[in-house]
C-alpha cells in the first residue's frame, strides 16, 4: 500500500497554519512509501499477512460543522512503531479515540485483522486485542497499585473482576501482576493506594495495566506526559522492548520529538484533521509540506 503526503481527492484546507492543495500535490512523490507496505514487520518472526493487523479506511468524524478527523486511511502491521504527530488540535487524540472505540465514526471504517469493527464499542475492541493507555489517568484510585494490575490480569485470563475471592484462585494472577509492576519499577509501591502515586507513577501504573492486558495493538497517548526526567527512561525502555519483540503493533501520539526520534519507525502527520504526511521519520520531518504546515517553526522541536 502506498501512503502519500496528500492526494487530489482530499485537498488540504488553507487555514491557520494550513497547507495549500498545490503544495501538497507537489510533494506527493517525496514521501511515497518505497518498496514495501508500512508496518511490514521488521522483528524476528514477523510476517506480512494478507490483512494488516489494523487499518482505517476513510475514517471521519464531525462535530456539528467541524470535521475533526477527515477521511484518514492508514494501515498498521506488527513489528513497527508508528508515531502520530501534529500541531495542537490536529486530530491526533480524536483519531486514537476512533480507533479504540471511545468515539463513533461519522463515516469510514476501522478494521482489525480484516474484520470491520467500526460498530463495536471500546470494551469489545479491548477484548479483541486493542490496548489503549490514556493521556489522562484512568485508574481505580482507592485500590492498591497491585490490585489495579491484578484486575487487568484477571480480566485478560477471563477470571472476572472479583477481588474478594479465594486467595488460592488468584495466586498466579497476583504473581503476574507483580511481574508487570517490576517491569515499570513500581514493585516497591505495590501496597499503596493508586491515589497516593505521583502523576508520573500513575502513568507508569497505566502502562503496567496495559501490559497486563497483553493486547496485540498497543496505543500510547503521550506516555511520558507529566513524568520527571528520571521516570521517562523506564517507560521508553518498555516501549523499545515491545517493539523489539516484533509481534506487536504500536501506535504512539507524542509531542516530544526526541521521544519520537528515538522510537519511531514511521511518522504520520495530521493537520486540521487530514493525514498530510506518512513515511520514514527523516523524510517526513524534512519534507517541505511538513515544514510549511508548521509555519517555519523548528519541526524538530515543534511537531
Amino acid at each position: 500500500m502506498s501512503h502519500e503526503v496528500a492526494n487530489d481527492r482530499h485537498p488540504l484546507p488553507r487555514g491557520e497554519g494550513g497547507v495549500s492543495q498545490g503544495t501538497a500535490l507537489r510533494h506527493q512523490s517525496r514521501l511515497a512509501v518505497q518498496s514495501q507496505p508500512w508496518g511490514g514487520g521488521r522483528g524476528e518472526g514477523s510476517q506480512v499477512t494478507e490483512h494488516p493487523v489494523l487499518a482505517t479506511e476513510g475514517l471521519t468524524i464531525r462535530f456539528g460543522g467541524h470535521v475533526a478527523v477527515n477521511n484518514v486511511t492508514a494501515e498498521f502491521r506488527p513489528g513497527m512503531l508508528t508515531a502520530i504527530v501534529g500541531p495542537n488540535g490536529a486530530g491526533k487524540t480524536t483519531y486514537f479515540n476512533l480507533i479504540s472505540g471511545q468515539l463513533p465514526a461519522t463515516s469510514g471504517s476501522v478494521k482489525l485483522y480484516g474484520e470491520d469493527i467500526t460498530r463495536l464499542g471500546a470494551a469489545q475492541r479491548t477484548r479483541r486485542g486493542i490496548g489503549r493507555a490514556f493521556q489522562l489517568t484512568n485508574l481505580f484510585p482507592n485500590l492498591t497499585v497491585l490490585e489495579n494490575v491484578r484486575l487487568a490480569v484477571q480480566s485478560r485470563a477471563g477470571l472476572g473482576l472479583k477481588l474478594l475471592s479465594l486467595w488460592s484462585d488468584h495466586v498466579e494472577a497476583i504473581e503476574r501482576a507483580e511481574h508487570f509492576l517490576l517491569r515499570v519499577a513500581l514493585a516497591d509501591r505495590r501496597n499503596e493506594p493508586a491515589s497516593a502515586l505521583s502523576h508520573g507513577d500513575k502513568r507508569k501504573l497505566e502502562v503496567a495495566i496495559l501490559l497486563a492486558l497483553e493486547p496485540d495493538i498497543f496505543m500510547f497517548d503521550e506516555p511520558t506526559a507529566g513524568m520527571s526526567v528520571d521516570e521517562v527512561p523506564v517507560v521508553l525502555e518498555l516501549i523499545r522492548h515491545m517493539k523489539a519483540q516484533g509481534d506487536k503493533t504500536i501506535l504512539l501520539v507524542e509531542h516530544k520529538m526526541d521521544v519520537v526520534r528515538s522510537l519511531a519507525d514511521r511518522i504520520i502527520v495530521l493537520h486540521n484533521g487530514y493525514l498530510v504526511a506518512d513515511g520514514d521519520p527523516s523524510e517526513v520531518m524534512n519534507s517541505p509540506i511538513v515544514q510549511e504546515a508548521y509555519l517555519g517553526m523548528g519541526v524538530a522541536e515543534s511537531v
